[in-house]
């Protein structure tokens, strides 16, 4: 009975000498690091006690994929008070932080209570930091912002941060910034998780066509849109140069903002679709119409010429509204604008939305600019605008507005939110307008024989315009080019948009982005099984 009472008091011993030295710990050893934790949050907004709400991403069979997720990490913090030699403390732990020793020298001389000094730590960082069992430095584990496919569409999710003005987290850029207080919750209520329009299939291939488009032609950067026209649902946005947003800080803030809807610029013969859109939607020229094509265009001092000029010659008498379009004829869409009239073709590029927001659920968009298209602005403005050199707009903008005719006409406000429904924005041509145009860019892609993909038929337009010079107005000697495309054509599905920023002035669309249209078509195509819409037909490309 003695030796059964002496157990049970040994046993009560050791639990409260356990709890005792756990009080310890939390009290003493630790305490600091869990007062300034407290402080913290105390300073941080409402929101501090929530959970932000996850991102998602949807492939065609409505399955989530997660992008932005909450998950433990490693933190490796300091008690600067604690620490008996921070000089020797500096030395050992250099190595294993990566952290220059008079960095470290300087955080431990402090008599502070709390000192940060890795953030999302390794675990093989947080187990050398253990294994060293300094007094005074420690690890534990906090809820940081995970982004599991890295640098995977960045620019649409943006990141998660430090709020500077409260020390809670908040979304920076991107959709993280977009519906920062529908992701971030408030009190004691958890943040919504949000769904996007994104399918991740489509975007990583869109990004991996684009990177590699990019790195064979030496150019400065890079942009990829896909969309579905008949909705305005956003399936693929990237731009290169990117960032990760594990990683935000090693990243300059210019790859940050997203081009596609935060930058703006002239789209060259893309915009010879559109012109002819307004000429023959305006009635002012007939989808038979015929010109004399003498290969250039003397105006207001200015003599303009079409780009293949010395090697093609003039097209000549007879030139059809449809050779415009499958020769890209810079005199024909001159032709095209004077007949509709400077008025009314602004009028039209104004329907198309080349000069307003689009409404695209993404911080800091910005418009386009026709602001050189006047009353007063001499003639040779509006001839350069009619393809595409003098106006400027953003990639969304202009996908929206050829979105509009593989829409039969009707514009479609583009989104990413999956929760959101399809909006119209407003009709812009009629049915038979954008009929007569989409066969137009049917036949320039059977034409040329490079995005040809055998029993589809694809819709297509390229584009190549000089870079305006940002110092002092005129060009720069680079181009961009750029191609924008649907299909198919019977009843289009997707419709893509490809650009690659600072180019050679030799550099041909039809050998760079065009081919890479056809690639990522390909891609969709295989991907939603489209059928074909010309069983009875091949092309060959």
């Amino acid at each position: 009975m003695a030796s059964r009472f002496a157990i049970v008091i040994v046993i009560l011993v050791l639990a409260y000498g356990f709890l005792f030295f756990h009080l310890y710990q939390l009290q003493l050893v630790k305490g600091g690091f869990y007062l300034a934790r407290a402080q913290s949050e105390s300073a941080a907004s409402a929101a501090a006690g929530a959970n932000r709400g996850s991102i998602y991403f949807t492939d065609k069979n409505g399955n989530a994929l997660p992008a932005a997720i909450n998950q433990d990490f490693p933190v490796v913090y300091a008690v600067p008070s604690a620490i008996a030699d921070p000089a020797a403390a500096a030395q050992s732990f250099a190595p294993i932080l990566n952290i220059p020793a008079s960095s470290l020298m300087q955080a431990f001389s402090g008599k502070s209570s709390y000192h940060l000094l890795v953030n999302k730590a390794s675990d093989a960082m947080a187990q050398a930091v253990n294994n060293a069992a300094l007094k005074g430095i420690y690890t534990d584990y906090e809820s940081e912002r995970y982004y599991p496919l890295g640098t995977v569409a960045s620019q649409v999710l943006g990141y998660v941060g430090p709020d500077p003005t409260n020390g809670a987290d908040r979304g920076y850029y991107g959709v993280e910034s977009f519906y920062n207080s529908q992701l971030a919750g408030s009190g004691n209520t958890n943040g919504a998780d949000i769904t996007l329009t994104i399918d991740p299939n489509i975007q990583i291939e869109a990004e991996k066509i684009m990177d590699d488009l990019v790195a064979a032609n030496s150019a400065s950067g890079g942009g990829v849109m896909v969309e579905d026209p008949r909705t305005g649902e956003i399936l693929a946005m990237a731009a290169t140069p990117s960032f990760d947003p594990n990683n935000y800080g090693s990243s300059p803030v210019a790859n940050f903002l997203n081009p596609n809807v935060q930058a703006i610029y002239e789209p060259g013969s893309i915009m010879k679709v559109l012109t002819m859109s307004a000429g023959i939607d305006s009635g002012r020229v007939a989808p038979n119409e015929t010109y004399d094509d003498k290969g250039y265009v003397n105006v207001d001092k200015a003599h303009i010429t079409n780009y293949n000029l010395t090697t093609h010659g003039p097209y000549g008498p007879g030139t059809t509204m449809t050779e415009i379009i499958e020769h890209s004829i810079n005199t024909g869409a001159i032709f095209v604008e004077n007949q509709t009239g400077n008025a009314t073709f602004l009028d039209y590029m104004k329907k198309f939305g080349l000069d307003m927001k689009t409404g695209i659920d993404l911080p800091g968009e910005i418009a386009g600019d026709l602001r050189r298209l006047t009353p007063s602005a001499p003639q040779v403005d509006w001839d350069t605008a009619a393809y595409g050199q003098g106006a400027a707009v953003t990639p969304v903008e202009l996908v929206t507005a050829v979105g509009a005719i593989a829409n039969g006409g009707v514009m479609m406000r583009p989104y990413l939110n999956a929760a959101l429904s399809p909006q119209i924005i407003r009709r812009v041509i009629s049915t038979s307008t954008a009929a007569v145009v989409t066969n137009m860019m049917v036949s320039a892609v059977d034409l040329a024989g490079v995005a040809n993909i055998d029993g589809y038929a694809l819709a297509g337009k390229t584009g190549s315009a000089f870079i305006p010079n940002p110092a002092g107005g005129g060009y720069l000697n680079l181009l961009t080019d750029s191609y924008i495309g649907f299909g198919p054509a019977s009843n289009p599905r997707f419709i893509a948009f490809i650009r690659l920023n600072g180019l050679p002035t030799n550099s041909l669309a039809a050998e760079s982005v065009v081919p890479a249209f056809k690639q990522l078509s390909q891609f969709i195509i295989n991907y939603y099984n489209i059928p074909p819409d010309r069983v009875n037909q091949t092309t060959h490309g």
